[in-house]
């Protein structure tokens, strides 16, 4: 039996370590070696573009147009964002603007309010 554990997200059993990853193959989920080991210890840091720390419940300001992937809406520079939602992957940002819906923001495109 593997020493490996198992996928947080899906517990499988056949997790492999890809570099300092832990990788799923069947969710194809990835989370790091150290947040395995030390669980509860590590917290990911959010900042905006200008070093400010980010937390969940912020508002947040636009600091570059930004078009929406698969629409030809924009995103203005100045659009203030409330009641912003930290999460892990790609985009650190989950919010809602004003008449656009839901949608994830990177952190570098914003700064605190």
């Amino acid at each position: 039996m593997s020493a490996l554990p198992s996928c947080p997200k899906c517990n499988s059993a056949y997790t492999y370590e890809d570099g300092s990853l832990y990788v799923c193959p069947e969710c194809a989920h990835e989370w790091s070696t150290v947040a395995a080991a030390a669980p509860g210890e590590e917290k990911r840091e959010v900042r905006d573009a200008y070093g400010n720390l980010l937390q969940d419940g912020d508002s947040v300001t636009v600091i570059k147009d930004l078009k929406v992937k698969g629409s030809s809406t924009v995103v203005k520079v100045g659009t203030k964002v409330r009641s912003i939602r930290l999460v892990d992957g790609d985009h650190d940002i989950d919010c809602k603007i004003d008449g656009i819906g839901a949608m994830g923001l990177k952190s570098e495109f914003v700064k605190k309010a």
